[in-house]
């Protein structure tokens, strides 16, 4: 993504004032704190006071540092996603068929998080109601996926038809998601990972046999 240099135009978690050193654990806590609640209760039965009292502080000092439960909300997401990239090369999600790869381990270690999982999936079932705060940063977060899966199948096989690329992008989404939701529901009886590689073997499969009929 291009640095945007405008503080109007930055997200909202972005334009919150830089810590202090005195202060940052304090919003770390909070943003701990307003993952689990918001994963187990969901946006709007998840209140501020119990993120407050879950975090150890006030709820005025919750308000303090982050404005409001919209902007908490946003500021969490943006705090989960950099949470996934920090430990991967550059901080940046490959490119090209190792893209694959990595949805694979990132499955994977889903399977050790349910608490994530589940707040990916709660959250994102939230955001289609009319008004929903972070409706936007999913929307954001689906076309940015879309992108990146399209390019890694286009990398995979050159010759694809452009529009069943992008279809095949979003079933490839579409199961990952889908699969977490009956994890979560059942989670002895669904192997994410194994089926996320198999259904991304057969997308490549079918895309390379239609290319070359």
């Amino acid at each position: 993504m291009e640095p945007v240099h405008d503080a109007e135009q930055l997200p909202v978690g972005a334009r919150v004032r830089r810590p202090r050193p005195g202060t940052a654990e304090r919003r770390r806590r909070v943003l701990d704190s307003a993952t689990e609640i918001f994963a187990t209760k969901g946006y709007t039965n998840g209140s501020l006071l119990e993120i407050a009292e879950h975090a150890g502080i006030s709820q005025a000092g919750v308000v303090h540092h982050f404005g409001s439960k919209d902007q908490l909300l946003v500021a969490m997401l943006e705090y989960r996603d950099d949470a996934d990239v920090a430990e991967l090369e550059g901080s940046h999600i490959p490119d090209g068929a190792a893209l694959f790869d990595h949805l694979v381990h990132t499955v994977e270690l889903n399977t050790q998080r349910r608490g994530i999982v589940q707040l990916y999936a709660v959250l994102s079932a939230d955001s289609v109601t009319e008004g929903h705060p972070a409706q936007q940063y999913f929307r954001g977060r689906f076309v940015g996926l879309r992108e990146m899966v399209a390019s890694a199948l286009r990398d995979v096989v050159p010759d694809a038809d452009a529009h069943a690329v992008d279809t095949a992008a979003s079933a490839i989404i579409g199961v990952m998601d889908g699969l977490q939701v009956q994890w979560l529901l059942d989670e002895r009886s669904v192997d994410m990972p194994v089926a996320v590689r198999m259904v991304i073997d057969a997308v490549i499969q079918g895309l390379r046999t239609a290319a070359a009929s």
